[in-house]
């Protein structure tokens, strides 16, 4: 595909972005599920939205006031090479200097940070990269081509342990690495991406929270100690487990001066996982925000004066079965669990009823190929009967969480419901510290996911054979056939049908206990402008500012 993308109104519609604003006008996709999809192909924000008769979002309707602290709320975690980051607060606070090609909005858009524009070809197996003109790095050097085509080359390296910007970039790779002629450079700002497979997800997935762009000199594990970046800020300080402070980096003229960098100053407050201390730090006027609140905290927080944002996402919970490990590794006893638990009992008890009831299969309904399948079926008494039946009925299964409220009363009303049934099972709470060094190694324990905008995106990075995020040591064949297919399908309708038996897969094997989909919430101060939650927990403080 050859097109120049000028203006919105003269920008080339590709083929798929068409249909799915049919389908969209037909009821079969929702506005998010239709402007992350089409904008996915190339199209702008402006242009998506006209093409099904809607104006895209006002700007903001205050001034931004420039200058003025902002102090939030949020764990600091040791830092570590990005393409092994897997926590969004890594990310977080580095928003500040180190960018992304593509953000991921709120509303589903996709909007190009370091990219000016992209596009797809018919049949995704070739994307045209139209870098940012103008741009430099903190240190002076000017941003190129050759700076991404590096970016990619190491977000290709599995050889890198922990590096899950290798499954994002699957298409790309052959051998372990960036294959030949993956990456074509045309010019100074322009690049050809050429996949050996079909990736409809591939855009996206260069917004999420590992694929920063560095600089190319970058070959640690601390980007704190070099701070190279293109954005405005830079960190003044940076301990785990205490806090982070980044300021505006006067030496440095950013790219898109006048668009953000409003505030003067950001101080990331380490209170650890008691909501009870975030509370009494807002009472007394310490934090003018929070990262995420859950249940009662939000009552609280507005009761305050903190007023709450809300994010309806794919986030989610996965209860899961590490199938290495025994008796785990008998699918009759991963089953057996599953049925003794009700996820709409686990949604009230865990997570006080602000989500939706998931299916144990971890594709949301506001994913655009989600398949609606038959009800669960909750028999305590046939998960009894089944777990004697394998011989286990006199064993002591334990469910292992970590130390944060909402996450260990998930699995509390889990385990109760288990031992509710006649099943012996016990519970083992973590502090974070101790429970992170080992997550993907558990026999049966639970872990907090990210929402990714895509079902298939969440396939590739959480079940698909020998990847780095596959805490279940699932390995299913015909699984990750069908995925392999689902990634290059780009008829949302067509690919449904095969998403629908990669569901089943998931409930046949018993993968997991899937209880529900979380709603997001965020508590800030009144005079705190830009800061909505967000569905993936991006903190873009570069477009924050106070009144």
């Amino acid at each position: 595909m050859k097109d120049t993308l000028h203006t919105d109104a003269q920008q080339r519609v590709h083929p798929a972005a068409a249909m799915y604003a049919r389908e969209h006008t037909e009821g079969k996709l929702s506005r998010r599920e239709f402007l992350t999809r089409a904008t996915a192909l190339g199209l702008t924000a402006t242009a998506a939205y006209g093409l099904i008769g809607a104006a895209a979002p006002a700007a903001k309707a205050q001034e931004a006031v420039m200058g003025g602290t902002l102090r939030m709320q949020m764990i600091i975690k040791a830092q570590r090479d990005p393409r092994t980051w897997d926590w969004s607060e890594h990310a977080n606070a580095c928003r500040g200097w180190l960018e992304y090609l593509v953000d991921y909005q709120r509303d589903g858009t996709l909007k190009p940070v370091l990219m000016e524009s992209w596009e797809a070809s018919d049949d995704a197996t070739s994307y045209t990269l139209h870098l940012r003109q103008g741009v430099t790095w903190n240190n002076g050097d000017p941003f190129t081509a050759a700076d991404v085509a590096h970016n990619i080359a190491r977000w290709c390296d599995t050889t890198v342990e922990g590096n899950s910007m290798a499954t994002r970039m699957g298409a790309l790779v052959e051998d372990g690495q960036l294959r030949e002629g993956g990456v074509e450079i045309v010019d100074d700002h322009t690049i050809v991406l050429n996949l050996n497979t079909p990736d409809i997800a591939l855009i996206v997935s260069m917004a999420d929270y590992p694929s920063v762009i560095l600089h190319p000199s970058f070959d640690g594990d601390d980007v704190i100690a070099e701070p190279i970046g293109t954005g405005p800020y830079l960190p003044v300080s940076y301990e785990p487990g205490i806090g982070a402070v980044v300021e505006r980096n006067a030496d440095h003229t950013w790219w898109n001066e006048g668009n953000g960098a409003y505030l003067d100053r950001i101080e990331f407050v380490d209170l650890g996982t008691d909501p009870a201390a975030w509370i009494a730090a807002a009472e007394a006027g310490e934090i003018d925000l929070n990262y995420q609140a859950q249940g009662d905290i939000i009552d609280i927080f507005e009761a305050v004066g903190f007023p709450r944002s809300e994010a309806v996402t794919a986030a989610t919970i996965a209860v899961r079965f590490n199938q290495d490990s025994e008796p785990y590794n008998n699918k009759d006893v991963r089953k057996a669990l599953q049925m003794a638990v009700s996820n709409a009992i686990v949604l009230e008890l865990g997570y006080n009823d602000l989500g939706t009831v998931a299916e144990n299969h971890h594709v949301c309904p506001i994913h655009p190929e989600y398949a609606e399948l038959p009800a669960l079926t909750v028999d305590g008494a046939a998960a009894a009967a089944a777990i004697a039946e394998a011989g286990l009925a006199d064993f002591e299964f334990e469910l292992i969480s970590v130390d944060e409220p909402w996450q260990s009363e998930t699995c509390d009303a889990v385990a109760a419901q288990i031992r509710d049934a006649g099943i012996n099972i016990k519970r083992t709470i973590l502090p974070g510290a101790t429970f992170w060094n080992d997550w993907t190694k558990y026999p049966f324990s639970a872990t907090e996911w990210n929402m990714r905008p895509l079902g298939v995106q969440i396939m590739n990075l959480a079940y698909k054979s020998g990847v780095p995020w596959n805490e279940a040591a699932f390995s299913n064949e015909e699984f990750d056939t069908l995925l392999d297919q689902a990634n290059g399908i780009v008829d949302a309708d067509a690919r449904r049908e095969v998403m629908q038996r990669l569901e089943e897969i998931m409930q046949e094997e018993g993968v997991l206990i899937q209880p529900y989909w979380r709603s997001l919430f965020r508590n800030a101060a009144e005079n705190v402008h830009g800061a909505e939650m967000h569905p993936t927990f991006v903190v873009d403080y570069v477009h924050y500012w106070k009144s």
